[in-house]
This record gives C-alpha cells, sequence and structure tokens, in this order.
C-alpha cells in the first residue's frame, strides 16, 4: 500500500500539534507523559517534533488524558489548519 504523501497542511497541523503538546506537557518530562499515555517515549518525541504529524487518533486521545485536557483542545490544532486553509480567521469562527 502506498501512502499519499502529506500536504503541506498536514505538515504544518502537526507541527502545531507537537508545539501545543509541549506547551501542555510544560515541566513533565517527555517519558512520563508517554508512559502515561501508553505510547513510547520515542512516539511522543516524533509526535512533538512534527516527524509524525498525523498519529492515530487513539494515540491522540491518551495524550489528552495524560496531559489532563480535552480532545477538543488539541483538535484545535488541525481545525486551524483547514480554516487558514480556506482563508478565515479561526478567532471569528470560533466567536460564532
Amino acid at each position: 500500500m502506498v501512502r499519499n504523501p502529506l500536504t503541506p497542511e498536514q505538515i504544518a497541523a502537526g507541527r502545531r500539534l507537537g508545539a501545543r503538546l509541549r506547551e501542555l506537557r510544560a515541566d513533565r518530562s517527555l517519558g512520563e507523559v508517554a508512559v502515561s499515555a501508553g505510547i513510547s517515549p520515542e512516539t511522543l518525541r516524533k509526535i512533538e517534533t512534527g516527524r509524525m504529524p498525523t498519529p492515530a487518533f487513539a494515540t491522540i486521545a491518551a495524550l489528552a488524558r495524560s496531559l489532563n485536557t480535552s480532545l477538543d483542545d488539541l483538535a484545535l490544532v488541525f481545525t486551524d489548519t483547514v480554516l487558514d486553509a480556506a482563508g478565515l480567521d479561526s478567532a471569528v469562527v470560533r466567536a460564532g
């Protein structure tokens, strides 16, 4: 099975996801958060550095639980990518 290359928007979303995870992790170690989420530290490192821009949903859900945040919080990373690609201001869209 050949995987289609990621779009620039998907790559950008992966980088934003990694940045958000690092922000949420704060002073907790990468290893501590990874073990708490049931993933390897290397997997978390790849996600945080953007080398794994499209992690599985179950992985994102486990990280959200481990970092005491909501799936909505992490989903905004991807929503912003879609809105940005459409030329929409995500703050305006969220405000409704």
